[in-house]
């Protein structure tokens, strides 16, 4: 029998701040589609987990990554999350200007100083790589390539005839739960008969599988009708692929502050044949179905009535691997029934 990671996991905020460091400053996370950022000077900007990042696309044609902090007293260098810089990054402070490679190009009316070299002075760099046309950015310098850990999605994707193209709608909103009660939500279709039951009706859940590959979990199911394709993944920590009969979305989930996750939604689809009021109804309904869902369980976390729970060895395979690498963080072992609460 295995048990739940510890409730307190999901309320300390000691553990989020663990884990904002220890994972989401270490892992690779997604920004955007190469498509969003086609020209030069254009920018997309993000918080991962309060970290700040920008990555523009420089005169050469090379998107680079950098931490959208200034070194002068760390103003924001772009301040939406899409745009068009002309040439340079200025701050939105005190104007200092850096070139597109990352060089402070001029510290603007800053006056003499002992000892001030602006070549030490360029901004943070992120370390960047894409893969079939999406962006992700590393905080950390020493991590391992991006594909080290989507190998099996790129297996999936090459098996399944599977291909992103352009980006073609973006959306996003935020969610009142700790990142992981929702990623562990998704990791399972054990809530689908009574959470979902729209979607019960177009799949058969008696054949529901989720499969690990690597740290990569897939879910497959047969589906009879409507817009799902019966075919969802997820990669470590906090990326999902939703594939449609018309197209896919890429799933961010991410924490936007302690007790809090930001969901993005971008669409993938031609425009000129997809049937997206049907896949935009379908994609709404599960979101409100798991928002509502996800707010109650963080509720009861809250409330310090239950404290650890067992996991369902046919259903949530996918759960543990997920809740025994967060634990292994945590220095807990895979046993561990409680946690100290803070004090």
């Amino acid at each position: 029998m295995q048990m739940t990671a510890p409730a307190a996991l999901y309320r300390d905020p000691a553990a989020y701040e663990r884990e904002r460091t220890g994972v989401f400053a270490r892992t690779w996370q997604f920004i955007g589609n190469e498509s969003e950022v086609s020209g030069p000077g254009d920018y997309l900007s993000d918080r991962i987990a309060g970290f700040p990042v920008v990555v523009v696309r420089d005169k050469a044609g090379t998107l680079r990554g950098f931490h959208n902090v200034c070194r002068h007293r760390a103003g924001p260098l772009v301040s939406e999350p899409r745009g068009t810089c002309e040439g340079e990054l200025v701050c939105r402070y005190h104007g200092w200007r850096y070139a597109l490679d990352g060089r402070l190009r001029s510290a603007v009316d800053f006056g003499k100083a002992e000892g001030f070299d602006p070549r030490d002075y360029g901004l943070y760099p992120v370390r960047l790589e894409v893969w079939r046309g999406l962006i992700f950015v590393n905080l950390d310098e020493a991590a391992a390539p991006l594909m080290d850990g989507l190998a099996p999605l790129e297996r999936l994707f090459a098996e399944r005839n599977i291909s992103p193209g352009p980006a073609t709608l973006r959306r996003g909103h935020e969610i009142a739960c700790d990142w992981k009660v929702y990623v562990e939500n998704y990791l399972e279709g054990y809530h689908i008969p009574v959470v979902h039951p729209e979607l019960a009706a177009e799949v058969d859940c008696r054949g529901y599988r989720v499969s690990m590959h690597g740290a990569v979990a897939v879910h497959e199911v047969p589906t009879e009708d409507g817009a799902q394709q019966g075919l969802w993944a997820w990669a470590w920590p906090n990326l999902a692929v939703n594939i449609y009969r018309y197209g896919l979305m890429i799933e961010h989930m991410r924490p936007a502050g302690f007790g809090r996750t930001r969901l993005e939604y971008l669409y993938f689809y031609d425009p000129a044949t997809a049937r997206m009021d049907e896949v935009l109804a379908a994609s709404d309904q599960l979101t409100v179905q798991d928002v509502w869902i996800c707010e109650r369980v963080q509720e009861n976390l809250n409330a310090g009535v239950y404290e650890a729970g067992v996991l369902s060895p046919r259903h949530e395979e996918a759960v543990g691997w997920f809740q025994a690498r967060i634990m292994a963080l945590h220095g807990l072992g895979a046993d561990a029934g409680k946690v100290a609460e803070p004090a």
